[in-house]
Parts: C-alpha cells; structure tokens; sequence
C-alpha cells in the first residue's frame, strides 16, 4: 500500500523554524512529482506551497519564496519543507501529495495521486 506520512508541525513564534517531513512508502518517491499544498483555517480549498519534480526542479508560491525550501532524501525516501521565518499568515494544514510527472509544476491538487494526512503548522505570538 502507498503512503505518505506528515510530521514536524507545530505552534511556533513569528520568526521561527520548522522542517516538515514527508515520508512515503510502498512506492519511489523520486519518480514522483511532489507537493506541499496547504490549507488555511476557514479556506475550501488547499493551495500549492512548493512542487519538487523528479529533475530536481522547484516551484515555490510567492508568498514563500526566499523563506521555504523543498528538498528530497532519496536514500530515506522524505521529502522535507524548511520553513524559516515563519509568518502568521503560514498558519495552515500542511499536507504533502505525490504525482506523475507531466512536465509542468502542477498546482492543481487533483493531479495528485497520494495524500498524505496532513500536519498542522500554527504562527502565534
């Protein structure tokens, strides 16, 4: 069975860290497309933070430009979010997905195949 397994979020103070992880199993995730999309409070819908394609290509959504960054471990077969100088703003549900590879940075969630649970990320003083 496929699946892809959040951790690291938390509460935090405005100018604070935290790496997120995603790990997968039951399949390569290198060979995949993969996604941290995310959900703030009272939204419908989950939005694209940071794509990773399997050339090592990144997308990042402006508002976290400069302050996240994307990265694979392939021997651990995780994905991780580095998230530096977080912003209330960044308080969401933080899910990764994983994807085929279409040649294109796909933020529409449903071109994603694996979801992991999600992980929540909160930024209060």
């Amino acid at each position: 069975q496929v699946y892809l397994v959040e951790s690291g979020g938390g509460l935090v103070q405005p100018g604070d860290s935290l790496r997120l992880s995603c790990a997968a199993s039951g399949f390569t995730s290198d060979n995949y497309v993969i996604g941290w999309f995310r959900q703030a409070p009272g939204t419908e819908h989950k939005r694209a933070s940071c794509i990773l394609r399997t050339d090592g290509r990144t997308y990042y959504e402006d508002s976290v430009k400069g302050r996240f960054t994307i990265s694979r471990d392939i021997a651990k077969n995780t994905v991780y979010l580095q998230m530096n100088n977080l912003k209330p703003e960044d308080t969401a549900v933080y899910y990764c997905a994983a994807g085929p590879d279409l040649g294109l940075f796909s933020i529409n969630t449903d071109l994603y195949d694996y979801w992991g649970q999600g992980t929540q990320v909160t930024v209060s003083s």
